[in-house]
């Protein structure tokens, strides 16, 4: 994990990537749990025998699963030591560029774009990717904005 001090020495780094985070093994519970929680049961998710027999292949994450995934991954990539609060404020835009197939693994990787002051703390824009171990083309890449205060 990439520790900063402050916010000042974290804009220092606008334009490079942050880090990585580890690695996070997406399983068949995670991707059932998440269908219950959002109530998206299509079958290619949480129908494996189906998914193999249709389609020849294993079952596949959900896209917003995989977005929901980008605050724990995140977390793990870096720290601001003197911020007390954060909030995550949005997204610009987010792309799901690849299937995520159970038994993946996945992990973030950030490059912090622009910080600018707003609302009494700083505005965030980071470019994060999903990466799946093995591709070369991430699951995901999204734009996401918070705020966090000092």
């Amino acid at each position: 994990m990439r520790v900063f001090n402050d916010v000042n020495e974290l804009t220092k780094c606008i334009g490079e990537e942050i880090g990585v985070s580890d690695w996070l093994t997406i399983d068949q519970n995670r991707i059932n749990d998440f269908a219950d929680s959002t109530g998206d049961h299509q079958w290619i998710h949480i129908d494996p025998e189906r998914a193999k027999s249709e389609l020849g292949m294993p079952t596949i994450a959900h896209g917003f699963l995989t977005l929901s995934l980008v605050p724990m991954l995140t977390s793990q990539i870096s720290k601001i030591s003197s911020v007390t609060r954060g909030i995550n404020y949005g997204t610009n835009k987010v792309r799901f560029t690849n299937m995520v197939p159970v038994n993946s693994k996945v992990r973030a990787k950030s490059k912090l774009l622009e910080a600018q002051p707003k609302a009494g703390g700083t505005q965030l824009i980071s470019e994060v990717s999903i990466e799946i171990e093995g591709q070369d083309r991430p699951a995901m890449i999204a734009e996401t904005v918070s705020i966090v205060f000092e």
